[in-house]
């Protein structure tokens, strides 16, 4: 199996996980924050449901890449999200589907101007960014949504609100 196989196969399963947690954001609730300090319900939901899109193309851009400037933009709407992540999902596919392991293997750096803040593998970046810095963030996402009472979906296995493996 390709490497880019795999990924995109992990995407695929994630992605279902995903929807399952975003699919429970309240509309009501999407201007809370847990602290000052911390993005807003909706801020953290959108940014949820665009990491793979953007962070793909940002990898399979040419090398060296420069930084993108980073906002938090917040939905109009708890209605957005999933489309958002659809979006994201179909960005990522694309803009990953053609690579072989040659390219995924090759040195991939990014700039910031002409410092040079990282340069590894593609497939590395992707790994890290792409999918584990998403996992931390829906993790995130999760303890948002708890502390708002809102019932958690099975995620790796039974949440204390659903259990798929009970009959």
């Amino acid at each position: 199996m390709a490497l880019i196989d795999s990924l995109l196969q992990e995407l695929e399963q994630e992605t279902q996980t995903t929807r399952r947690v975003l699919e429970r954001v309240p509309q009501s609730h999407l201007a809370w924050r847990p602290h000052e300090k911390a993005r807003t319900l909706g801020e953290l939901a959108l940014h949820v449901a665009t990491v793979p899109g953007g962070v793909a193309q940002l990898v399979a851009s040419p090398s060296p890449a420069q930084a993108p400037q980073f906002t938090d933009p917040s939905p109009k709407s708890a209605s957005e999200l999933v489309p958002a992540l659809d979006q994201s999902i179909a960005t990522a596919k694309k803009a990953l589907g053609g690579m072989d392991d040659a390219a995924l293997m090759a040195t991939w750096r990014l700039m910031q101007g002409e410092r040079e803040l990282l340069a590894v593998p593609r497939v590395a970046m992707l790994r890290s960014v792409m999918l584990n810095h998403w996992y931390h963030h829906r993790g995130q996402l999760t303890v948002y949504l708890r502390e708002l009472d809102v019932p958690i979906p099975s995620i790796y296995g039974p949440s204390a609100d659903e259990n798929p493996f009970a009959s």
